[in-house]
């Protein structure tokens, strides 16, 4: 089977149904967690687990959990008071189609749904130590340590003039986070050592540096048909970007160092994954 069409078949078996008073909501995050995207960050996980030889349907929760915690951030990220993007995806944004408190309450809703289903992990496999502990890595990375802190940082600097240790902060945090709880996640779950785990964080933290990087790049010399968002958004939203602080040969040569690095760090285990270092140099290399 096709590794994305795996992926997304596993991410929407975990979706709610839409019944039932509170169907408005339902159908809120169905509709955002289904507008597409590259699942990048349950395929990473997956392919992390695999990578380290493990096979059970355990990993599978917790797929979709970091999915639907990914998917929230980009609703709350569209709304009116932070980015006021119209389109994600090539679709309207949740809160132009559902309203802003109706988008308000889907992401809080798809937060709540994301334990909620990693927590069925205890369940599947009783008595594992590691799903404690890969629990333990979505709530911190997605948390006020994590992904959280690193959109606060960047609210706060809107408009303002940050040194290169600041945005790199922004970026670890609120890019590279998710990223490390993705791939993390897969090296506990299938039981590799804590040196191993550390890398990978490590090579996943290099990865997000890049791929955000990227993005940054895509909002100047991209298109609208190709990104499904408008370009520019982050120049209107007076947005810090590494492209600005930096210039754009210098981020580009920053993608090919930052990426380059991910993959030598993951060489460098006793167990390999090609797909996935492909994979991570088709993130590094995309005009979407």
């Amino acid at each position: 089977m096709d590794r994305k069409k795996e992926v997304e078949q596993i991410v929407t078996s975990f979706l709610p149904k839409e019944e039932g008073y509170q169907k408005t909501v339902l159908e809120a995050m169905n509709y955002s967690v289904s507008a597409g995207g590259k699942r990048l960050r349950p395929m990473l996980m997956l392919e992390t687990y695999r990578m380290f030889g493990g096979t059970s349907k355990v990993i599978e929760p917790f797929m979709a959990a970091i999915e639907m915690i990914h998917t929230y951030s980009l609703i709350h990220d569209d709304l009116p008071a932070m980015d006021n993007d119209e389109y994600r995806r090539g679709r309207k944004t949740t809160h132009v189609v559902y309203g802003e408190a109706m988008a308000i309450l889907a992401g809080d809703a798809l937060l709540n749904y994301a334990f909620e289903t990693a927590a069925s992990a205890f369940v599947l496999d009783e008595g594992n130590p590691a799903i404690g502990k890969a629990f333990m890595i979505l709530a911190s990375k997605a948390g006020v340590y994590g992904m959280i802190g690193g959109q606060v940082l960047d609210v706060e600097s809107e408009g303002k003039e940050i040194d290169a240790d600041t945005l790199k902060f922004i970026h670890i945090h609120k890019t590279s986070a998710l990223l490390e709880s993705a791939m993390l996640i897969g090296a506990v779950l299938a039981g590799a050592s804590e040196q191993q785990q550390r890398t990978v964080e490590l090579a996943a933290r290099e990865l997000g540096l890049a791929f955000q990087i990227r993005d940054d790049i895509l909002d100047v010399t991209g298109n609208t048909d190709e990104l499904g968002k408008p370009v520019g958004s982050d120049e209107k939203n007076h947005k810090n970007t590494y492209v600005a602080l930096e210039g754009l040969e210098k981020a580009k040569e920053d993608v090919k160092r930052y990426s380059e690095s991910a993959i030598d760090r993951l060489k460098s285990l006793p167990v390999r994954n090609e797909f996935l270092y492909e994979l991570i140099e088709e993130l590094i290399d995309r005009r979407s």
